[in-house]
């Protein structure tokens, strides 16, 4: 894969046909917003394994004028979802109705960004190929048949439509199966008749509610009306030519800066080395402890989190822990996420980088009759606790592994990047940029090299230090003298993420990157 150059816009996705829908949505006339709605939506219809109108998601947005904002699409817990609703149980279950206890905030995120003036082509436009790639069908990839292979057990045996959608012949989608999804199709004509509030207001949002309660789930009618995205100020931090951006709370965007802002003091000199690969992954340890005892809710910490990032006695003390030679020991708890990044940069200047959800694949498992909307499981991640982190409330919104990441540079250059895979988000995209930004690489060299992870991600069980092969045969030897528990997991693998990264230059170009590990394609025009 070469990196792809474009002279007036650029999409990035994890799958070809939702970037070649973001693309063309940019070459009628639209702008990086409207292009993301458009790959948002294509990818519930081509990618339904991984994301979905059911689900949350984060924008992060770099305006023309070189304004910095965000949107956090994401739902709360239900009214009823305390802990006499598990009344019995230890945990709130990965799957089925008692897992689908938040709302999903997605549509009002495609909302809040499609009310900025300069937004001007119609919903039903920006739906269009959404709408008809889930009427006709699209041919299912290698990588959505083995998910549907490994989670068909546990999935078709849940209430709701999941076996009428996803087996469809008695036995799950394989490679080359046409996928349709044609009630899902009128659920996306409703939305670009009714207006994108009727998901959470009206009679789309009324069979929703109905569904919902018929199949068990503790999310209401008002619980829908009652939510709405938000708008908080997106968290920043400098580094050597570069000011770097990401999601707030919930969000785990603050471990994402901070393991940059870590790195960029140590000094390393050098691509996917020894200090390079140890660095990163000795400031991700310390930038997750951090991240496990603080980020949720923001209603729930007075934690200031920009405070931090804006300490830079702070953080060269907190550089100042990372033993350069020898590993930090490990694990800590950690995390799962499925999600899908996304971005669009159009010719006007505006760059968005977006990653939206459904959490664990297919989510909660339970795809709605009426609407065929498959919902998520992000409140699976509550503690049922009494209080204390990510514990489960009414209304309290869950600890989010997603966060969409964007660098803006000295030089005039923007950056968005992000990449799907839970514990592996922010370790990938410090992979990616540093690479690109501090090492001068290429981007889709970036992307495509071998890669690590520190933990668990999407598909896995181990907290070992993974890596793909690929780097300098001696590098995997000196980790583990260092103290490293080092895994080997063979070629390039979905385990590490499906990453993606655009890039607007100084002369107002553009330059796009997919993953080869991924369906995805940059698409530029």
């Amino acid at each position: 894969m070469k990196t792809v150059t474009a002279p007036h816009g650029m999409v990035s996705a994890p799958h070809a046909l939702a970037a070649k829908a973001g693309r063309d949505v940019l070459a009628e006339g639209g702008t990086a917003i409207e292009a993301c709605v458009a790959v948002a939506a294509t990818l519930a219809a081509v990618y339904p394994h991984m994301t979905g109108i059911g689900g949350d998601g984060f924008w992060v947005i770099r305006e023309s004028d070189g304004r910095v904002h965000a949107i956090h699409g994401c739902g709360g817990a239900a009214a009823r979802a305390d802990r006499a609703l598990y009344a019995g149980l230890d945990a709130v279950p990965q799957r089925g109705p008692l897992a689908a206890n938040t709302v999903a905030g997605t549509v009002s995120a495609w909302e809040v960004a499609l009310a900025d003036p300069s937004c001007t082509l119609p919903l039903a436009r920006l739906l269009r190929d959404a709408i008809a790639h889930a009427e006709n069908g699209v041919a299912v990839s290698a990588g959505g048949a083995q998910i549907a292979a490994d989670k068909g057990v546990e999935l078709r045996g849940q209430p709701g439509a999941y076996a009428e959608v996803f087996e469809p012949e008695g036995r799950p989608i394989r490679e080359g199966d046409l996928l349709r999804q044609p009630r899902l199709a009128e659920t996306l004509r409703t939305l670009a008749r009714d207006g994108l509030a009727s998901f959470y207001r009206g009679d789309l949002a009324r069979s929703i509610a109905q569904d919902l309660e018929a199949l068990g789930s503790p999310v209401s009618g008002a619980d829908l009306a009652a939510h709405a995205a938000t708008r908080p100020a997106p968290l920043s931090v400098p580094i050597a030519g570069a000011r770097l951006y990401n999601s707030a709370p919930p969000t785990q965007g603050f471990a994402s800066l901070l393991i940059l802002a870590l790195f960029d003091r140590l000094k390393v000199d050098a691509a996917d080395g020894f200090d390079h690969v140890h660095g990163l992954v000795e400031a991700t340890k310390q930038a997750f402890r951090l991240r496990d005892v603080h980020v949720g809710d923001p209603a729930f910490t007075d934690f200031d989190f920009q405070g931090l990032l804006d300490d830079a006695q702070a953080l060269d003390a907190l550089a100042a822990r990372i033993d350069p030679k020898q590993a930090l020991a490990w694990p800590q708890p950690p995390q799962w996420g499925d999600t899908c990044w996304f971005a669009a940069a159009d010719g006007e200047g505006r760059v968005v980088s977006c990653i939206q959800s459904t959490y664990f694949e297919f989510g909660s498992g339970l795809v709605l009759p009426q609407s065929g909307i498959t919902w998520q499981n992000r409140g699976s991640s509550f503690r049922l606790a009494k209080s204390g982190w990510n514990a489960l409330k009414p209304g309290r919104k869950p600890f989010h592994t997603l966060n969409p990441a964007l660098a803006l540079f000295e030089d005039g250059r923007v950056m968005a990047y992000g990449t799907m895979g839970g514990e592996g988000q922010p370790q990938t995209q410090a992979a990616l940029f540093t690479r690109y930004a501090r090492f001068g690489g290429d981007l889709q060299a970036a992307i495509s090299a071998p890669r690590w992870l520190l933990g668990r991600t999407w598909g896995d069980v181990t907290t070992s230090l993974k890596l793909e092969d690929g780097f300098d045969e001696s590098l995997y030897a000196q980790l583990a003298r260092a103290g490293h528990d080092v895994e080997r997991v063979g070629p390039l693998t979905a385990t590490m993420g499906h990453a993606g990264a655009i890039v607007r230059l100084a002369d107002g170009t553009f330059e796009g990157a997919s993953d080869p590990r991924s369906d995805g394609a940059a698409a530029g025009w």
